[in-house]
């Protein structure tokens, strides 16, 4: 089993940058828009490699993870992170050698994303659901150290995760102690409270978790799949959590102070979801450090920005982001994304790509 991927690391600051579709400013938006929303960012090629990852997130000291999902039979390394040029199995090669059949205790079974915390925390979302054909594992966030030690595994129980579920994306809220994560097969929010370890699901059944459409069109390409709740941002100050599904359009947010009141049911919940704003169909989401959410557009191959309060809009078209999938903010502010290009069969598609810009 092969348990290093070549990656091509590569600097093309001056090569690589692109025109938008739209450079002006929209009218209306507030002063504190045009900055990041009026210029185009160049992009800058980070890293390639053979293998389909989907998650990416950077460390203070600039340490790059990334996550390779269960998707196909052939994934031999499930987390790791990016050393000089190469994929290095992380925490160690130990952690991704499961196998179908084999037991799940310390192993990574179907990873969907990998997150630092502001505590430079390594947190990983494991679906135990690989393929998409049920889940045959216990669903896990785990805590790491960035040592690669394990502090703390979260089991979901099956009122949580199970059956057709498919946990994709976590944000974790150090000061209130709570993590937040989207169900994208089975929709809705999961609240998961990191000092007692129980967790719940919520607004399963509301219309802000489940796909607007059964299928849509990403760059000339039909994509026949409907997807629930998926990308999902904590807003800086920890007070409202914005979250997309991926087969639809439209941007939606709660108050956490709302989402961490276990009193509150999902009637009562309903009634404090706000629809923000209708946006392109978009994966992974994430804030700056500017406060500005950034959004990946899958239909065009774009990217997008809102500002909360503010208006939203399409910053950058470059054909290079072919399936824009997760954010990460590096040390410096940077931003990096990866591509996934699952809207393309695996003959047709190339090397898998990491590109990082200035927002």
């Amino acid at each position: 089993m092969r348990l290093f991927l070549p990656v091509v690391t590569a600097l093309m600051l001056a090569a690589c940058a692109t025109t938008p579709t739209r450079s002006e400013p929209t009218a209306g938006a507030p002063e504190t828009a045009p900055s990041a929303a009026s210029r185009s960012p160049p992009l800058e090629l980070v890293a390639q490699s053979p293998r389909q990852w989907t998650g990416i997130t950077v460390s203070k000291a600039g340490r790059i993870f990334v996550n390779f999902p269960r998707w196909s039979e052939d994934v031999p390394v499930s987390v790791a992170e990016l050393k000089n040029g190469t994929v290095t199995p992380w925490p160690d090669a130990t952690w991704n050698t499961w196998a179908p059949g084999a037991p799940a205790d310390n192993r990574f079974v179907a990873v969907q994303s990998v997150v630092i915390d502001d505590q430079d925390r390594l947190w990983v979302v494991d679906t135990g659901n690989p393929q998409f054909k049920g889940v045959i594992a216990p669903p896990r966030l785990q805590q790491f150290e960035l040592t690669g030690r394990l502090v703390r595994t979260y089991a979901f129980p099956p009122e949580v995760s199970s059956g057709d579920s498919y946990l994709n994306d976590v944000r974790i809220d150090t000061e209130n102690g709570v993590a937040y994560l989207t169900d994208s097969q089975a929709g809705g929010l999961v609240v998961l409270d990191l000092k007692s370890g129980s967790a719940r699901k919520v607004l399963r059944n509301h219309p802000s978790t489940h796909a607007e459409a059964d299928s849509m069109v990403v760059m000339g390409r039909p994509f026949p799949r409907a997807v629930q709740s998926d990308g999902i941002a904590l807003s800086p100050d920890r007070k409202t959590l914005y979250w997309t599904v991926l087969t639809g359009h439209t941007l939606w947010r709660i108050s956490t102070e709302a989402l961490r009141d276990a009193s509150l049911d999902d009637p009562a919940l309903a009634g404090r979801v706000e629809q923000v704003d209708t946006i392109v169909a978009t994966d992974g989401i994430e804030f700056d450090r500017q406060g500005k959410l950034w959004l990946g557009g899958l239909e065009d191959s774009s990217l997008a920005v809102y500002v909360p309060g503010g208006k939203y809009k399409q910053v950058l078209q470059d054909d290079r982001l072919r399936w824009p999938d997760t954010f990460a903010v590096g040390p410096d502010g940077r931003m990096y994304v990866t591509t996934t290009q699952i809207h393309l069969p695996p003959a047709e598609r190339g090397p898998y790509e990491i590109y990082r810009f200035a927002p």
